[in-house]
């Protein structure tokens, strides 16, 4: 009876979307913005038949969303191959966020620094359902290896999402391993392990266990402005970033980073 659309994440997806339901939420807006999610890096078009797949909606009403987020400027049809991709309005919304995101104002001097002194990749990243979003990242003159772009969303297994589940209160913890999908990623990232490493150290380490021959150190931290929990990073190739020196020198400056930001001195308040 059940047909593909009906089975795997995409039906775990219609569950948690009736479970969300209250007096104030507007499932049809709810499953619009679930179509523009399924156009993930490295999705460059999907066709009706595509998204009734990854969202588990049936396709009629998959053809009516896409028809409306179309004429509204957040897709664009292309009419050789009759599939959709994100229109400009997406990254009108997405610019939007980043410019008006005062921890990203105040992190990119500082992250620019750390790169430029160690080599590595440096980025800010906040959780955005099931994984967490780079929402700045600068490379440093050696890190060749990881151009990761704004926008890209690393899964929770990673050092940053551990650091994020790690860093929550125990009763959040718990309602983000409710997510199925969340909870196989994290298990597979050693949550427990992840845990005792924040509550010891204040970070958590990734030594190949996210990528082979890379490794990393994520700090969580609330910054200065209230905006909420974010984490950083700071990864490179075994070659360039010794296990001793992600946990020593790395960890140290990246701790002493978020401290500042987190700091009530480093925020004078929004500008004017």
């Amino acid at each position: 009876m059940n047909s593909l659309k009906e089975t795997g994440p995409a039906r775990r997806k219609r569950t948690r979307l009736a479970e969300a339901q209250g007096p104030g939420f507007v499932e049809a807006l709810a499953r619009g913005l679930s179509i523009l999610r399924c156009f993930e890096p490295g999705v460059a078009a999907l066709g009706n038949q595509d998204l009734s797949v990854r969202t588990g909606l049936p396709k009629p009403t998959v053809s009516r969303l896409t028809y409306t987020l179309t004429s509204l400027g957040y897709l664009r049809y292309h009419e050789d191959s009759g599939k959709y991709s994100p229109g400009y309005g997406v990254l009108a919304l997405g610019f939007g966020l980043l410019s008006n995101l005062e921890i990203r104002v105040l992190a990119r001097p500082l992250m620019e620094t750390m790169a430029r002194e160690t080599g590595a990749s440096v980025s800010l990243g906040a959780y955005d359902g099931q994984a967490m979003t780079y929402l700045e990242t600068i490379h440093g003159p050696s890190a060749l290896f990881l151009r990761v772009p704004v926008g890209y969303r690393i899964d929770m297994r990673s050092a940053m999402g551990r650091a994020y589940a790690a860093a929550l209160p125990a009763s959040q913890r718990t309602e983000l391993l409710e997510d199925p999908v969340v909870a196989a990623a994290l298990a597979e990232g050693r949550l427990e392990q992840a845990c005792e490493e924040y509550v010891k150290h204040g970070c958590c380490f990734g030594i190949g266990d996210w990528q082979a021959g890379i490794h990393g150190v994520a700090v969580p931290f609330r910054p200065a402005t209230g905006e909420g929990l974010f984490v950083m990073n700071c990864g490179g190739p075994a070659s360039l970033l010794s296990e001793a020196q992600v946990r020593g020198e790395i960890a140290s400056k990246l701790k002493e980073l978020t401290a500042t930001l987190a700091s009530p001195g480093s925020y004078s308040g929004p500008a004017r």
